[in-house]
């Protein structure tokens, strides 16, 4: 069993809310939880008495709750939550209208400051909702965003919420392509778009992609652009209006009509990352965004009313919908936009004492960059407010977990967590009763039939397989854009393992209950018929000082698995024949002898998806003369150029 890095005192444990919860079990259903195993194995033997009580923990608002929870229980997908409820999103992300607390603090890497209370952020929603409904949106309309994670991209899905439409967004970094391959499938109504944005000390100007955008969208109606390099942009398009514009003529304090929608119907459409075909496009209900959103955020994570919520994120990450949906726990938002390392490396950590963050969000990656950096903020920085970082995107390896408490803070709860786009949430996260294991996610999510299957659908323990969802959960997708039948969506998720859900990670569950992420079943790696996990050997590569990232995959040859490793080292340092030899014996002693690349070719950059993965199928494709079918899917797809010069070398 991992060595324990955290434990929470009595006084957390008593105040977290899910202490409250387990007491409201037993009062309700005379049950006696009062550990989180205890609790975890009730939710998911009783679902829907579970998903009723939080639906009441949680004071969802609606017209209509109704009295059926689940219908179709043995079905997945098929099952039906709440088939009789009312409700609609927005209105319970803003149920504190007349509240002067702070929703949304947004600050950029160059220094920008903007706040809205509730108040002023419901009444900004009334307002561009009573635009939108002037131009005759209504609910099933699609509207789009291309924009940087501004308050006013908050305020354009809220009121694309409260009228019943759907909210689909990009980050502006994408280019023409990976926007186009998206947004053409859902035909959007109204598209905002901003007019550039800032990385990294640089201003990346977007105007000139607006009317590129336009010609190869038809759907698009109306045209909202939000000016955020300029106070007033030059030069713009015809036919495009002004954010303040296009708000001007309607009023700030008129009440805002909230169209009541059905548990099941659309909210969100989120996109597979599109790096071996086009995008799919994962509609996400209503309720089931809602409620799974409420669970994690009061019971995994703790979010009390007041509590300043920040997670590193974009417009094209599912961590900002997750991130959003913060203001229905009462949450004041913190976004930032721009590069998490500018104007100085710990610039985030500038942030967390300047707004005083509670809940600290981040990727693993960024964790391995500023380890790498030798930054270490327990000596240079407060942290005083700071009692929970959450890690995401990638596996957190040990040596990560020990990072956080050696030089960030030794008394917090650091959860790492991993669901995806598919579910708009996690299947295993944190808990704030819980220890903190190394290298361990702490637990899997309440209600989320969570096990590991060998390749014949056997359940495993301690030992290494495929992550799958047992039952039906209320964030399962409502399917995928454009695919009536839903052959598309069950061929993703259940043909694997009929109607249990197959989510295509490599995990292993531990003695503790927690969970360990080896990486992408898909990209697992196979040598001599050894299944390897492509994060076992990132954790040893990337201990070596020299070695600022990698990326690994398997090459078939002859029946067997030849693995090649690339990496990108520090400035100035070249790789070696010494250094390669230091690698092989960094993997070999510590892994094993199957785990040692055949080749390690050194690189400039690793390609990553637009949220950050590392995009190793990609990388794969290459070495086996596949094509790559969106390169542009790609936040860096010029860096490949670099890879097709191996493949002569690797073949």
């Amino acid at each position: 069993m991992n060595r324990v890095l955290w434990q929470p005192s009595p006084e957390r444990q008593a105040y977290a809310n899910i202490t409250c919860f387990m007491t409201l079990v037993g009062e309700r259903y005379g049950v006696a939880v009062t550990e989180y195993a205890a609790l975890y194995e009730w939710s998911i033997e009783n679902p829907a008495a579970f998903w009723d009580l939080l639906w009441d923990f949680a004071e969802i608002k609606a017209v209509r709750k109704g009295d059926m929870v689940l219908a179709h229980e043995n079905s997945a997908p098929g099952a039906l939550w709440f088939p009789d409820a009312r409700l609609n999103y927005a209105e319970n992300l803003l149920r504190q209208v007349n509240n002067r607390q702070f929703a949304i603090s947004f600050h950029s890497e160059n220094g920008k400051i903007q706040r809205l209370t509730y108040a002023e952020l419901c009444s900004r929603v009334s307002q561009l909702t009573q635009a939108l409904r002037n131009d005759g949106i209504k609910a099933g309309d699609r509207i789009a965003g291309v924009l940087p994670n501004l308050p006013e991209t908050i305020i354009a899905m809220l009121a694309t919420a409260s009228l019943g439409a759907i909210w689909s967004s990009c980050s502006p970094d994408f280019g023409i392509p990976g926007i186009v391959d998206r947004f053409s499938q859902i035909a959007p109504k109204v598209l905002f778009v901003c007019d550039g944005y800032t990385f990294n000390g640089k201003a990346f100007d977007r105007l000139d992609q607006v009317e590129a955008l336009l010609k190869a969208l038809p759907s698009v109606q109306k045209t909202v652009l939000v000016p955020y390099l300029h106070s007033e942009p030059p030069n713009v398009i015809n036919k495009v209006s002004l954010w303040q514009d296009y708000l001007a003529d309607f009023s700030q304090g008129q009440p805002i009509e909230f169209v009541q929608m059905a548990f099941d119907d659309p909210l969100f459409i989120l996109y597979s990352s599109g790096t071996t075909g086009p995008p799919k496009c994962i509609v996400h209900g209503v309720g089931g965004t809602l409620l799974q959103h409420l669970k994690e955020h009061k019971l995994h994570v703790d979010v009390h009313p007041g509590d300043r919520l920040f997670y590193y994120t974009t417009c094209g990450w599912m961590m900002w919908n997750w991130l959003a949906s913060g203001l229905a726990s009462g949450a004041e938002l913190v976004l930032y936009d721009g590069s998490p390392l500018y104007p100085k490396v710990d610039a985030l950590f500038d942030l967390i004492d300047k707004f005083q963050i509670n809940i600290f969000g981040v990727s693993a990656k960024y964790l391995d960059a500023i380890k790498k950096a030798a930054v270490n903020p327990k000596n240079t920085h407060n942290l005083s407010s700071l009692n929970t970082i959450l890690s995401t995107g990638s596996p957190l390896m040990p040596e990560g977990f020990d990072y956080v408490y050696e030089s960030i803070k030794s008394d917090v709860c650091l959860s790492s967590i991993s669901g995806g786009s598919d579910i708009i949430s996690c299947f295993v996260l944190g808990c704030p009763i819980l220890p903190v294991r190394r290298g361990e996610i702490q637990c899997r999510g309440l209600a989320m039939d969570v096990d590991v299957y060998d390749e014949n659908g056997q359940s495993l323990r301690g030992e290494k397989g495929e992550l799958v969802c047992k039952s039906p959960f209320p964030s399962m997708p409502i399917g995928f854009w454009n695919d009536p039948d839903g052959s598309r969506y069950h061929a993703a998720y259940f043909e694997k393992y009929p109607e249990i859900w197959w989510h295509g990670d490599y995990v292993a569950l531990t003695e503790s209950g927690g969970m360990i992420i080896y990486g992408r079943s898909d990209a697992v790696l196979n040598p001599g018929g050894i299944r390897i996990g492509t994060a076992e050997i990132y954790r040893q590569v990337e201990q070596v000082d020299e070695v600022l990232e990698s990326l690994v995959v398997g090459q078939d040859i002859d029946g067997d698995c030849k693995i090649i490793l690339f990496v990108a080292l520090r400035k100035g340092v070249e790789l070696t024949e010494p250094l390669k030899l230091k690698i092989k014996q960094q993997i070999r002693q510590n892994a094993s002898p199957h785990h040692v690349p055949a080749e390690i070719l050194q690189v400039t950059d690793i390609p990553r998806t637009k949220s950050g993965k590392i995009a190793e199928l990609a990388v794969r494709n290459i070495i086996h003369g596949l094509p790559i079918k969106n390169q542009h899917a790609l936040a860096n797809p010029d860096v490949l150029e670099q890879y097709y010069r191996f493949k002569a070398l690797v073949s």
